[in-house]
């Protein structure tokens, strides 16, 4: 251990006289934590705008260090605080961890699925992250499905998404955004308004998974009211063999999600069953009897297991700010991803409209506005500017010479990526789009979706105009696909 402990020190500190201070206090029970600076292209982005450039500025030591490690430590942002300020787990969640943990690895149980549930503000989040890295150091990868429209964890806000997790994250979301297995831009932070959609885009995503490695669900925290009835629709679509139920002390408006309560309760799209049917939960015949159009839904034949967990860190269950701070985390994850779209070997931050778009033509793709009913004369001037979802529907284009190509009803489609619509040519029916999605998947893309999730403002005001505005085309790439060609 000591001599690989001196390899990495020599790769990382270069004074000997300093290697040789640390190996003599170096005993079997230490750990080298190797911190490097968080410098990437969506990085420098994000600091280029002056409202998020102090995300990475570490604050000021109040008391005096103590050691001279404490000094370096602090440097980088890291104090040394009391045991409470840490990370905090509760008895009843280390024992959850636990139970799931060996689940997990378990071979002849069949992989767990595991939803996550409580309200806002109780740490889900932090609990799905400690749970899937302690995962991963027993297990090649585990599948993760995000439901939570608002907070998602590996994409930009709006998605459902299918994720296959291989490596650990630390960080807040922005810093690990990653390519989704299959995703759907649902085009809202809220589905208070559209719950069937909701619902019917769910079922979409969730069945690429392939019940081959253990799932983690991460839900929304609404679960009062509606939102607690529609959390029952999500438990009977999908099936999980666990629970884990997270309530702060003070939040008495969520029943325990028992397998007989589940069961028998009314959803908000699904009916509940007797208690008596309840006790034959392998009967197929019953999930005729959850309603219109839910053949769908079900329930485990052996029910699942509830883990109650309360949270015991300071402020669990209370929201405070986190909404402000939920706009701040949903900006930073557009922010990171529009950053993709900086060269990784200019260190300079070139401006959005410096960067060359691709030009589409109108016929080349179908377009929609999920959030609101707009006039079709008015449709372009809710695309230009907009942040869209570029999608694959099934079906082709229908191609029209004198205008864009409407959608009347919202599709459940793939969704490839994301751009930036930066202007509409008119005279020459072309959409111009910034975005960061490889060309070879550009081809797949025959649909724009326009949802209810803003460019950050900060985009449009830290625009340095120098001279004219022009758009250069001699270097353009068509990468979306044309129909006939």
């Amino acid at each position: 251990m000591k001599t690989e402990a001196r390899s990495i020190l020599r790769a990382h500190l270069v004074p000997r006289a300093a290697r040789v201070k640390l190996m003599k206090s170096f005993v079997s029970q230490c750990s080298l934590v190797l911190l490097e600076r968080l410098d990437t292209p969506a990085t420098r982005f994000i600091l280029s705008h002056s409202d998020f450039s102090h995300v990475f500025r570490a604050k000021k030591q109040k008391l005096a260090c103590l050691i001279p490690e404490d000094t370096a430590l602090a440097s980088a942002g890291i104090r040394r605080q009391v045991p409470e300020i840490g990370l905090v787990l509760s008895e009843s969640s280390s024992s959850a961890i636990a139970e799931l943990v060996r689940a997990c690895q378990e071979e002849d149980e069949g992989c767990p699925v595991i939803l996550v549930c409580g309200p806002k503000s109780v740490g889900k989040s932090t609990f799905n992250r400690y749970l899937i890295n302690l995962l991963l150091n027993r297990l090649p990868c585990i599948e993760f499905l995000e439901c939570d429209l608002g907070q998602t964890e590996f994409t930009p806000p709006g998605c459902i998404s299918l994720i296959n997790v291989t490596e650990p994250f630390l960080g807040p979301p922005f810093t690990h955004l990653r390519t989704a297995r299959k995703m759907v831009y649902f085009g809202e932070t809220s589905c208070e308004q559209e719950t069937e959609r909701y619902l019917d885009t769910l079922k979409y995503v969730f069945s690429a998974y392939e019940r081959d490695v253990p799932l983690v669900i991460n839900t929304m925290g609404w679960v009062k009211g509606a939102g607690l009835l529609l959390l029952i629709d999500i438990v009977r679509l999908l099936s999980p063999s666990h629970i884990v139920q997270i309530s702060a002390d003070s939040f008495k408006d969520m029943p325990q999600l028992s397998p007989e309560y589940t069961c028998s309760s009314t959803g908000l799209h699904t009916k509940g069953k007797g208690p008596l049917k309840c006790k034959s939960l392998g009967s197929a015949t019953e999930d005729s009897e959850l309603g219109r159009g839910q053949g769908n839904f079900h329930l485990p034949r052996s029910g699942h297991k509830l883990l109650c967990v309360q949270p015991e860190f300071p402020g669990a269950g209370i929201a405070g700010d986190g909404r402000t701070h939920s706009s701040v985390l949903r900006d930073m994850a557009v922010l990171s991803y529009l950053g993709q779209l900086q060269p990784s070997d200019v260190e300079l931050v070139l401006p959005v409209h410096s960067l060359v778009p691709y030009q589409v033509p109108f016929s080349a793709v179908s377009i929609k506005v999920i959030h609101t009913d707009v006039a079709p004369a008015h449709i372009l001037y809710s695309v230009n500017a907009s942040w869209v979802g570029l999608c694959q529907v099934p079906d082709k284009v229908q191609c029209k010479e004198d205008g864009p190509v409407l959608l009347t009803q919202t599709p459940i489609c793939d969704c490839l990526g994301f751009g930036i619509v930066r202007g509409v040519d008119m005279d020459k029916k072309l959409y111009h789009i910034l975005t960061p999605v490889a060309p070879e998947n550009l081809r797949l893309v025959n649909c724009l979706l326009i949802g209810n999730i803003p460019v950050p403002n900060c985009v449009f005001l830290n625009q340095e105009l120098k001279g004219k505005y022009r758009t250069s085309r001699q270097n353009t790439t068509m990468a979306f696909q044309v129909p006939g060609n």
